[in-house]
């Protein structure tokens, strides 16, 4: 069935841009992944002067990157479904970057603990870990009746009796315990 406007057919497409984010038909996150990448990106190239000058201090580098590209890269990960080929991702270009303000390459072979340590960032994917902790403590503290909190009781035993391995939803990803270290 097509959408017409007029004698104008409206094509289909497979995302859109809403705001901010992009919503893909199947339902996946990858262009916003790479969307928010590219920000990040953004803000980095336009505090290069800054980031990759061998005057300042390393730690200052970082202070920069934490409160400037980090928060570019991450605006809205709380409700992200993220997965393991996410992160990877986030991860690869934050290290990309913090290597490239330290004046490193990979061929160096300095580890990424190291770098880190040398900058004074946390990984990513404890920021990440840690802002959906955050969310999800605000959705726990409304009351038991809060559209937002109805979503608990839905049964979805009818929906499980397919084959595979099952969706993970937010009870199974986040009462992990936290990484040693993690404040």
């Amino acid at each position: 069935m097509d959408v017409r406007l007029g004698s104008q057919v409206i094509p289909k497409i497979g995302s859109f841009k809403y705001l901010v984010l992009v919503i893909q038909v199947d339902g996946e996150i990858k262009e916003d992944i790479t969307h928010f990448i590219g920000v990040g990106w953004i803000k980095w190239r336009l505090a290069s002067g800054v980031l990759c000058d061998k005057k300042v201090p390393s730690i200052l580098k970082g202070t920069f990157y934490r409160v400037v590209v980090r928060p570019a890269m991450l605006y809205g990960v709380e409700c992200w479904p993220v997965k393991n080929s996410h992160i990877q991702k986030m991860k690869v270009a934050e290290m990309r970057m913090l290597r490239w303000m330290c004046g490193h390459t990979r061929m160096d072979k300095i580890r990424n603990e190291d770098i880190q340590e040398k900058v004074g960032v946390t990984p990513i994917e404890d920021k990440i870990r840690e802002a959906r902790l955050r969310w999800f403590g605000h959705v726990l503290r409304r009351s038991p009746d809060a559209p937002v909190r109805r979503c608990e009781r839905l049964d979805f035993a009818a929906s499980l009796l397919h084959r595979g391995r099952g969706k993970v939803c937010i009870h199974t990803t986040l009462p992990r315990p936290a990484p040693v270290g993690f404040y």
